[in-house]
């Protein structure tokens, strides 16, 4: 089943001493680009959440977004800069020295000063925290992907369906392709007719061999062949596909392009221009929807 490289999964988390919410969203990308945003003092396990994300995301740009509120104090540390606090004593009483001015140093104006009293988050066990990420990230990169499948659903009944139209399209083309030469060689004559009368016998064998020369140089069954191939290639990849094959695709595109453009160059009829036409429209619509394939 092909994905859409597009979708968002979201999932909330607790632990008993801290909430998190994580979310994730993705776009087209050529290949995997994977941005993660968290508090720095879990950026410790940036690696871990990454790899995990990855499991999920093999193709597309992602944004991986990780929120942590912290519920219990159990992880938090105050601390006093005695060094701080002593610079900020000795500094306040040489102003009042100096500038002769009144006022006690208090211990609450000392507490308020910057950087006397610290709250250091105490991050210590590593491996709990990363587990404790891991299962919201596992979750939410679930339900990204189930919202990528559905949407890649709705990618495969289109893709199918414009296969079809180009298989049809063909097929028109196969039948209307043998009745070019015939055309054209009706017209060669009346044209000869007209340059020379009716009274000038010009050899059949002539007319036929100018006819099979046109012939060989608008044969287009060889790129007929490939293309209706390539068509089918489309919808096994669609029908079967179980990794990436975004790329792929992609590729198989642009070769339906190159055929459609040599039956294009080739073909010399007013007609299997218009439904060449036609099919370039539907390639290129099918070229628009690969985009978005992982």
């Amino acid at each position: 089943m092909i994905k859409s490289m597009t979708g968002f999964g979201r999932s909330e988390y607790s632990d008993g001493k801290r909430n998190i919410v994580v979310e994730i969203k993705t776009v087209n990308h050529r290949y995997s680009d994977i941005t993660v945003k968290m508090p720095r003092r879990y950026a410790f396990a940036e690696e871990r959440v990454k790899a995990k994300a990855k499991e999920y995301v093999r193709r597309g740009k992602a944004e991986l977004s990780i929120m942590v509120e912290n519920v219990t104090e159990d992880d938090i540390n105050v601390r006093l800069n005695t060094s701080v606090a002593r610079q900020y004593f000795e500094n306040l009483k040489e102003i009042r020295r100096d500038f002769d001015v009144s006022g006690d140093i208090s211990l609450q104006f000392l507490a308020t000063l910057p950087d006397v009293m610290k709250v250091i988050p105490d991050v210590e066990d590593e491996a709990e925290i990363i587990k404790a990420l891991e299962i919201p990230v596992s979750e939410a990169c679930r339900n990204l992907d189930n919202m990528r499948k559905i949407e890649g659903e709705k990618l495969a009944e289109d893709l199918i369906m414009r296969g079809n139209l180009i298989r049809d399209l063909v097929k028109k083309i196969e039948e209307r392709s043998p009745l070019v030469t015939e055309e054209y060689t009706k017209k060669l004559k009346e044209r000869i007719t007209e340059l020379v009368g009716s009274n000038v016998n010009v050899p059949e064998d002539r007319i036929l061999v100018e006819a099979a020369i046109f012939a060989d140089k608008s044969n287009i069954t060889e790129e007929l062949v490939r293309l209706n191939s390539h068509v089918m290639q489309l919808e096994n990849i669609i029908s079967k596909s179980n990794q990436p094959d975004g790329k792929k695709l992609d590729f198989l595109v642009q070769e339906m392009n190159r055929e459609a453009n040599t039956i294009g160059s080739k073909a010399n009829d007013i007609e299997i221009t218009g439904m060449m036409l036609e099919l370039k429209s539907e390639i290129e619509k099918i070229r628009e929807q690969v985009q978005n394939i992982e």
